[in-house]
C-alpha cells in the first residue's frame, strides 16, 4: 500500500535540497529561497506542475512506476533514495544495473595495502578484475582470460586445466559452491542480464553444471577456508575474507595462513619477490 502522507513529504524534502544549479538551471535574483520550486521539477520529470503539486500535498493518485522512475531520475536520487521512493508509493523495488567492470577508489586503496597478500577482486560473473601479486603467484594472472572465460565460473565447469590448483577431493563442494554462487547472481539479476547469458552457455556446454543448476542451489554466507594445490609449494590450506562493495556488485577475496603453519611458510616462500 502507498504511504501517501510519507510520499509527498519525501518529494518535498528531496525538491528543497536540490538547487537550481545542480540540474543546469538559472538560479536568478528573485528567487528567494534555496531549492527547486515545484513547476521546476514538474518540467525535469515530464509530468504537470498541477499532477506534481497534488502528489506533494497529498491528494494525487497513485504515482505509476513509469512516474516514479522519471521522478527519480529529475530529483537526481541516488539508489538507495530510488528504492525507498517505490517502496513508499506501493510498488515493488525495480532491479538495479550492474557496474561490475570498474573497481571502485576505495577497493583499490585497501588492495594497494595488500602487496604481500594473496588478494584480489571479483565481481558477480566471478571475473577477476585486478590481483596483487602474491595472488598471481598463487592462483595465476586471472585477468589475461578473454571472453566467457574470464569467469572463473566459467572455467571451472568448461576447462579441465582450472582445476588443477584445487586438490581433486575439493572439487565436488566446489562445484556446487560455484552453481549456488551463480544462482544467486542470476536471482538477482534476472533474465535479461550478463549473468543470465552466461548461464545458458554453462547448461550448453556443461552436463555437471546443468545437474548442478537444477537443484537450486543458493549461495551461503561466504568463504572461509580453502585448499590450493601449487606445483611449486604443494598444499596450502589458507583462510578466506570477503570485503564486498554492493553498489559494484564486486568482492575483495583475500586469503591467509595461520601463523607459524606450514601454509604460512609455504606461502611466503611463495610470495618472495624473487620467486615469481
Amino acid at each position: 500500500m502507498a504511504d501517501r502522507a510519507a510520499l509527498a513529504a519525501f518529494l518535498r524534502t528531496r525538491r528543497e535540497a536540490l538547487q537550481p544549479e545542480d540540474v543546469g538551471l538559472p538560479r536568478g535574483r528573485r528567487r528567494r529561497t534555496g531549492g527547486l520550486r515545484r513547476e521546476e521539477v514538474a518540467a525535469l520529470c515530464d509530468v504537470s506542475a498541477d499532477y506534481y503539486g497534488r502528489l506533494e500535498q497529498p491528494r494525487g493518485p497513485r504515482p505509476s512506476e513509469q512516474v516514479l522512475t522519471a521522478l527519480a531520475r529529475g530529483l537526481r536520487l541516488s539508489p538507495e533514495e530510488r528504492d525507498h521512493l517505490f517502496r513508499t508509493a506501493g510498488h515493488p523495488v525495480p532491479r538495479r544495473e550492474r557496474h561490475g567492470h570498474r573497481v571502485g577508489s576505495g577497493m583499490l586503496r585497501v588492495l594497494d595495502r595488500l602487496a604481500d597478500t594473496p588478494a584480489q577482486v571479483v565481481n558477480h560473473l566471478g571475473e577477476t578484475l585486478v590481483q596483487t601479486r602474491a595472488a598471481v603467484a598463487l592462483l595465476g594472472d586471472e585477468t589475461a582470460h578473454t571472453g566467457r572465460a574470464r569467469s572463473a565460473h566459467y572455467r571451472w565447469f568448461t576447462d579441465p586445466a582450472s582445476r588443477l590448483v584445487r586438490p581433486a577431493s575439493d572439487h565436488a563442494a566446489l562445484s556446487r559452491l560455484m552453481a549456488a554462487d551463480l544462482r544467486g547472481a542470476y536471482t538477482q539479476d534476472g533474465g535479461d542480464s550478463d549473468t543470465a547469458r552466461l548461464v545458458d552457455a554453462l547448461l550448453r556446454e556443461s552436463p555437471e553444471f546443468t545437474a548442478l543448476w537444477r537443484e537450486h542451489l543458493l549461495p551461503g554466507p561466504g568463504c572461509a577456508s580453502e585448499r590450493f594445490v601449487h606445483p611449486r609449494v604443494g598444499l596450502l590450506e589458507l583462510d578466506c575474507q570477503t570485503l564486498l562493495d554492493p553498489d559494484r556488485s564486486q568482492r575483495l577475496v583475500v586469503y591467509t595462513a595461520a601463523p607459524g603453519s606450514a601454509s604460512h611458510i609455504r606461502l611466503r616462500e611463495l610470495s618472495r619477490p624473487d620467486r615469481r
